[in-house]
């Protein structure tokens, strides 16, 4: 089993910033918002589209699949009572001239061993699109 630790302070009224080890990324926890920043719900949406790329790349080794890019696209929604996500939808763009059927294949293999897919599909609809770029 692996433990993750990373550690979240505030700066100000304006926002807050999150790192680990080298790594720092700021946050926005402004009422007000902030342009220059994510908020919760896009990083939940930025770690699933990073979990998602990181299972490409995985996977890609083992299925002896050839791509040269990745872009993941997604879109939430939220109901405001109680307030929380009630469905995630994504398309997966890879950039390949492999078959369809391996396409799927990858795909099948990005959402059977992503951690953070996983982890929301248990609490949330969470529904996509593979297609080549």
């Amino acid at each position: 089993m692996r433990t993750y630790t990373i550690t979240a302070r505030r700066d100000d009224e304006h926002g807050s910033h999150a790192g680990v080890r080298e790594g720092l990324v700021v946050l926005d926890t402004s009422l007000a918002g902030r342009a220059n920043a994510l908020n919760p719900v896009e990083l939940l949406l930025a770690s699933l589209a990073a979990c998602m790329i990181k299972g490409v790349e995985r996977s890609a080794p083992m299925l002896k699949f050839g791509f040269s890019g990745v872009t993941v696209s997604l879109s939430a929604e939220r109901q405001d009572a109680p307030p929380k996500l009630t469905a995630i939808t994504y398309e997966l763009v890879v950039d390949t001239d492999e078959s369809d059927h391996r396409l799927e294949l990858l795909h099948t293999n990005v959402r059977k061993y992503g951690t953070i897919s996983n982890t929301l599909a248990d609490s949330v609809a969470l529904t996509g699109t593979v297609r080549r770029g």
